[in-house]
């Protein structure tokens, strides 16, 4: 699988910026005339309220992508990603529909570009509050061992890639789970309340994942399916290790390490 371009999500950024700040020069321009009918002021007052939206989101995007060249955070990268997640994604694939760019290919750009902002922002979990979230179709789909209530039960044949997590997980003492789908998923994270995920999967569930996850930290793994979608998959081994590498060095500050308001 080629590499995920984060320049693909910058793009479709600049793009939408661009197309925003015509609709609104657009908007503007248009009842001009009759703004003045409403007072001498009006149209100097929707001016500086316009041009104050749009100042603030050209700062927000440059800010964004200067982040993502330098690859450390510079100033809000939380909240930046907060943007991304909640905001700039659903929007950007409305764009790249427009453009005929394929949601496939944006949902792997904004993979990409999470993984960055949360680098930038994240140093490190404690290895205890790790969680190593796996999908079930890692399995060897002939194999007998039911893994998802305990990956550990796994018999280390060698057929497919948890023989390799579970070594993984056991190296860096952290936490392995295997999710046969989002609900599962979603729940294991709610019991194992977690400082930092480390998430495999196809781009529609990591896309969904981190989405849902938010504002827990996750990088996402994109999965390998040499026999197509949901059958016996696979992951490079490699990049889980460097993720885990990236992780054990330093503590992620977490959402659910704040006190929640209204709780003593």
């Amino acid at each position: 699988m080629p590499k995920p371009r984060k320049r693909i999500f910058i793009g479709l950024i600049v793009f939408t910026v661009f197309l925003i700040t015509a609709v609104t020069v657009g908007l503007y321009l248009i009842p001009y005339i009759g703004l003045r009918n409403i007072h001498p002021l009006a149209p100097q007052v929707v001016c500086i309220t316009m041009g104050g939206v749009v100042g603030l989101l050209i700062f927000g995007v440059s800010l964004l992508i200067l982040t993502l060249i330098r690859g450390r955070e510079i100033f809000l990268a939380a909240r930046l990603r907060g943007i991304v997640i909640e905001v700039l994604f659903p929007i950007m694939i409305v764009v790249g529909k427009f453009l005929g760019i394929s949601k496939e290919k944006i949902q792997q750009s904004f993979v990409e570009v999470n993984n960055l902002l949360v680098r930038a922002k994240c140093n490190g979990a404690k290895p205890k509050r790790i969680l190593l979230l796996m999908p079930h179709c890692l399995q060897f789909s002939d194999c007998a061992i039911k893994i998802t209530s305990d990956a550990y039960k796994c018999k280390a044949c060698g057929k497919c890639k948890i023989k390799d997590l579970v070594e993984l997980a056991q190296k860096y003492s952290v936490h392995l789970s295997v999710a046969t789908g989002g609900t599962l998923a979603r729940r294991r994270v709610a019991e194992s309340r977690p400082q930092a995920i480390i998430a495999v999967a196809c781009e529609r569930d990591l896309t969904s994942g981190i989405q849902d996850a938010y504002p827990l930290p996750v990088i996402g793994i994109l999965n390998e399916r040499p026999f197509g979608p949901c059958f016996n998959t696979s992951v490079d081994i490699s990049k889980v290790a460097e993720a885990l590498e990236f992780l054990a060095k330093g503590s992620c500050e977490s959402a659910v390490d704040k006190p929640q308001p209204g709780t003593a």
